[in-house]
C-alpha cells in the first residue's frame, strides 16, 4: 500500500512526459498554439509594434481603406484599426486570464469539497451551483453588469462568476469517480487526512479534465467579453475593444467593410487558436487517445 501511494508523484510526472510528447504530434494544435501565441506577443508588445495612438482620432483619415499606411485601414475618426486591435487583444486576453483563474480559485475548491465530502456539504454546494445554471451565461453576465455598471472589471468579475459554477459542476462529476479508486481507499485506509488526500491523490488524477475544461473558459470568457461590448456593457469608448469596434463598424457595412472584418478576423483566430489548443491538451492528456491513434496507424 506505501509503495503504491508514494509512486504516484512518479507516476503524474511521466504522464506530463508522455503528454509532452504526444502534443506536438496534433498539427492543429500546434496551428492553434501558434495563433495564440502570435496574438499574446502583439498584445504584450503592442506600445512597440503599433504604428499609431489607437485611440487618437484624425476626421481627415477616416474610412480610409488598407494601404501600406493603414494596413487594416481606419475607422469613422480616422482612427488606426490595426493600433486598435493590438490593444484591444490586450483587453480580450486579460479578460480570459483573469476569467480562468477566477473560476479555477473559487470553482475548483467548490467542486471537489462538494464531490469528496457529499452528503450535506455536497447538497448545499450543489443547489447554489443550480441556482447560477438555471440561466443562460451571457444573461446573467448581462444582469451581473447591469448591476455592478459598464466596467471592464464588474465584466472579469461577472464573467468569473459564471464560468465558476459551470467547472465546479465538472470537477464535482470527476471527484465522484476519483474518489473511489483504489488508490483514494489506500491513503484513507493508512490514515491520510482528507485535505492531503484531495490535493494529492484527488486533484493530481483530475488534471487533465481540468486544464481542457479551462481552455474553454478561455475562450467563453473572450467571445463572451466581445458581445458584452458589442452591447455597450464592457469596454466603453474609446478604450479599444474588438467587440466595440464591431458594433460600431455596423454603420459603415456598406462605405467600410475593413472595420467589421478586422475585429470578427482577429475574434475568430484568438477562439479557433484556444479551441485547437485545447483539442490537443485534451488527447495528449487522455492515454485513451494515445492507444486509438496507435491502433489506427497500425503502431505496436
Amino acid at each position: 500500500m506505501a509503495e503504491t501511494t508514494q509512486s504516484l508523484p512518479f507516476q503524474f510526472r511521466g504522464s506530463l512526459v508522455l503528454a509532452a510528447r504526444q502534443f506536438p504530434r496534433n498539427r492543429a494544435a500546434i496551428v492553434g498554439a501558434v495563433f495564440l501565441l502570435l496574438i499574446c506577443l502583439a498584445a504584450i508588445f503592442a506600445p512597440l509594434i503599433a504604428p499609431y495612438d489607437p485611440i487618437q482620432i484624425k476626421l481627415s483619415l477616416k474610412l480610409k481603406p488598407p494601404s501600406l499606411e493603414h494596413l487594416m485601414g481606419t475607422d469613422h475618426f480616422g482612427r488606426d484599426i490595426f493600433s486598435r486591435m493590438l490593444y484591444g487583444a490586450r483587453t480580450s486576453l486579460s479578460v480570459g486570464l483573469l476569467v480562468v483563474g477566477f473560476a479555477f480559485a473559487f470553482g475548483v475548491p467548490l467542486g471537489l469539497a462538494s464531490g469528496y465530502f457529499g452528503g450535506s456539504v455536497d447538497n448545499l454546494m450543489m443547489r447554489l451551483v443550480d441556482a447560477f445554471l438555471t440561466f443562460p451565461p451571457l444573461l446573467l453576465a448581462v444582469a451581473l453588469v447591469g448591476l455592478l455598471g459598464p466596467d471592464i472589471q464588474n465584466v472579469m468579475l461577472a464573467l468569473g462568476l459564471v464560468q465558476a459554477p459551470i467547472l465546479a459542476r465538472m470537477v464535482r462529476g470527476s471527484t465522484l469517480a476519483v474518489r473511489e479508486e483504489v488508490y483514494v481507499t489506500a491513503a484513507r485506509a493508512l490514515g491520510a487526512a482528507p485535505v492531503r488526500i484531495v490535493l494529492s491523490h484527488v486533484l493530481r488524477n483530475m488534471i487533465s479534465p481540468i486544464v481542457v475544461q479551462l481552455t474553454v473558459v478561455f475562450s467563453a470568457a473572450v467571445v463572451a467579453e466581445a458581445s458584452l461590448s458589442f452591447l455597450g456593457f464592457g469596454t466603453q469608448p474609446p478604450n479599444p475593444s474588438w467587440g466595440r469596434d464591431m458594433s460600431e463598424a455596423r454603420r459603415y457595412l456598406g462605405d467600410a467593410p475593413w472595420m467589421f472584418i478586422a475585429p470578427t478576423a482577429m475574434i475568430a483566430l484568438c477562439v479557433l487558436g484556444i479551441n485547437f489548443m485545447g483539442d490537443g491538451l485534451r488527447d495528449a492528456l487522455d492515454p485513451r487517445s494515445w492507444r486509438t491513434r496507435r491502433r489506427v496507424s497500425g503502431e505496436g
